[in-house]
């Protein structure tokens, strides 16, 4: 499939809907737990998509847009989710990601992106140049990449009552 805006909006205005409805009003069992060292847990991922709505994808791509002939990225802080949730419930983080990303998705309508634009590039930090088409199809995936992500690690949390089903269970084994 082509990566299109239209396309792309109906991800995008999906994925607070999509998270909340999984995890409003769980148990910090189902929301704070991970899959062992180094891995994170819904809770997480929902401060991590937080920060790239602030930090991420819309920066870059005004960045792309601009008529600056610096087109280089700033560096994105893949971890600072761990810092800045601090102290937050998951329903604030939800809501705040919500509200962000209701009015990212306006902002991204706003900028009338024509087909032209979506050969423009800019400069990630290390991949090097890329268009905004792939900057935007990579938001769409991003989102549901980390939708599977809490979802595998939901699951995993019962990786062991399963029993002989785990042989079926393939969300069990990655």
């Amino acid at each position: 499939m082509k990566s299109t805006i239209d396309h792309s909006i109906q991800i995008l205005e999906r994925t607070p809907a999509v998270l909340q409805n999984l995890l409003q009003g769980l148990s910090n069992e189902w929301t704070e737990n991970n899959e062992g060292v180094d891995t994170w847990s819904p809770f997480d991922v929902i401060g991590h998509l937080i920060h790239g709505e602030k930090t991420d994808w819309l920066i870059r791509a005004d960045i792309i847009l601009s008529i600056s002939a610096d087109k280089v990225f700033p560096p994105f802080d893949r971890f600072s989710q761990f810092e800045d949730s601090k102290g937050k419930s998951l329903g604030e983080l939800l809501q705040e990601f919500e509200s962000l990303r209701i009015t990212n998705i306006q902002k991204l309508r706003d900028l009338q992106v024509s087909d032209q634009d979506f050969e423009k590039t800019g400069v990630h930090p290390t991949f090097g140049k890329v268009t905004l088409s792939q900057l935007l199809a990579t938001w769409v995936v991003h989102d549901l990449d980390h939708i599977y992500q809490v979802v595998r690690v939901m699951a995993k949390q019962y990786k062991e009552e399963v029993g002989p089903w785990i042989e079926f269970l393939k969300i069990l084994h990655q």
